[in-house]
């Protein structure tokens, strides 16, 4: 029997974004400009919304030993999880920026893919906005980045 996903995101521009979101968006530029990104110049950051009101950024570390290096998403969402462990994720912004400018879509790769649906799981599905050059995607349900994601249920 075959069987089809099919994952419900809306797109948004910049002037639909509510002022909450524009503050995380431009913290997540800001963000992105702080990346240590010598090899791929590609510079990614993040802003994170709790629901305690903190706003906690990341971005991409790199490293010339790949595997050794970070996305922005994990850095902000390890941040916000170390200093505020049990206080809940309300919203994830990810802007990207490479040589030519704002990148026209960002998506997380896959182990902050696994990240994020973590962090749902284990507080409560949050939106993700992924903020391209011009348009906005946006999925309410952050857990839709990850079809047949790996949860603790596959440990049991």
């Amino acid at each position: 029997m075959e069987k089809t996903f099919q994952i419900p995101y809306k797109t948004l521009v910049r002037s639909e974004l509510s002022d909450i979101e524009q503050e995380l968006e431009q913290r997540a530029v800001a963000a992105a400009k702080r990346a240590y990104a010598p090899y791929s110049h590609f510079l990614v950051g993040a802003a994170v919304l709790l629901a305690n009101g903190e706003i906690v950024t990341g971005s991409n570390q790199e490293n010339a030993a790949y595997p050794s290096g970070t996305c922005a998403e994990r850095t902000a969402l390890f941040w916000a999880s170390a200093q505020w462990p049990e206080v809940a994720v309300e919203k994830l912004v990810v802007v990207a920026i490479n040589d030519a400018g704002r990148v026209p879509f960002i998506s997380p790769c896959g182990s902050c893919r696994q990240v994020i649906m973590e962090t749902a799981t284990r507080f409560h599905p949050f939106p993700i906005l992924l903020c391209g050059e011009e348009e906005i995607v946006v999925l309410e349900d952050c857990r839709m980045l990850l079809p047949f994601g790996f949860d603790s249920k596959a440990l049991l």
